[in-house]
């Protein structure tokens, strides 16, 4: 797969110490890039890239999960002209695995849940971002007629919730590397403050929506914190982000009716939850 956006520049890949001619990798947004046992990617908000270096250059070994290391560069720096390096981990995703990634996740979770709030999270300005706060209702909701169609449902059934939150893991599914004889790799980190079960979730709506999960895998996962209430928000959050950077125009009825299921199970979930049933 051709990349999206041009490889490192030369003064970035002697800054890395890479000897190996960069290769694109498929997948993510089109511009990660391996040279030898490096992984190079465009940075997206510097300060995020920042904390999570040094978070993940501070987390323990764990026999649950593997992690993508960050590497400075030369001047001691995690970014060079806007590119950040880590270590390349061995392992391919596995969609089909989706109990083997939330359980991943869930140790991650773990190994990460006595970090402070980073203040950086105030200043995140994009469609994810959006999405994430109109699903907890920290701003107004804006949609188009697709979303709003979509969106009624949800809205009717969500209610206030009282969980902690902590740092999680927003887009587990596409980014946990499985490899024989190893834990499973967590990658490409997008940083949310959000309820462990939250993240959970998100993984679920997406499995049940776009890998062709069985509808089962709610009710694997339904002692969960939370769990229809999380479901709701979860599919709150992606419908509003795609509705963000797609806009009105760019829904297909395919991807409209691809959330449907999960709608519905979510509904579900979420009045059994509120009726106190099991």
């Amino acid at each position: 797969m051709k990349s999206s956006i041009a490889g490192p520049p030369a003064a970035v890949l002697r800054a890395f110490e890479v000897t190996e001619a960069p290769v694109a990798l498929a997948g993510g947004k089109g511009g990660t890039w391996r040279a030898g046992e490096l992984i190079l990617k465009p940075v997206e908000f510097a300060a995020e890239s920042n904390w999570r270096s040094e978070v993940l250059t501070a987390l323990p070994e764990s026999d649950d999960f593997r992690v993508a290391r960050p590497v400075r560069a030369l001047d001691g720096t995690w970014m060079v002209e806007g590119w950040e390096a880590s270590q390349f981990v061995a392992g391919a995703e596995d969609v089909s695995r989706l109990d083997d990634v939330l359980r991943a996740g869930i140790a991650f979770h773990a190994a990460i849940a006595d970090l402070a709030r980073p203040t950086f999270l105030d200043d995140r300005d994009d469609p994810w971002s959006f999405g994430d706060r109109v699903a907890w209702e920290e701003v107004p909701l804006r949609a188009g007629s697709t979303g709003e169609e979509l969106l009624r449902p949800l809205i009717r059934a969500r209610r206030p919730v009282e969980l902690a939150s902590q740092a999680v893991h927003g887009d587990l599914p596409g980014n946990v590397l499985f490899a024989d004889g190893m834990p499973p790799a967590i990658i490409d980190w997008p940083l949310y403050w959000r309820p462990p079960s939250w993240a959970s979730a998100v993984a679920v709506v997406d499995a049940l929506c776009w890998y062709d999960a069985a509808p089962g895998l709610v009710l694997r996962w339904s002692h969960l914190p939370g769990w229809g209430q999380m479901l709701v928000r979860a599919l709150i959050y992606r419908i509003v982000t795609d509705e963000a950077v797609f806009g009105s125009a760019g829904w297909t009825s395919g991807h409209a009716d691809a959330y449907k299921p999960a709608i519905d199970a979510a509904v579900r979930c979420a009045e059994r939850e509120a009726e106190g049933v099991e």
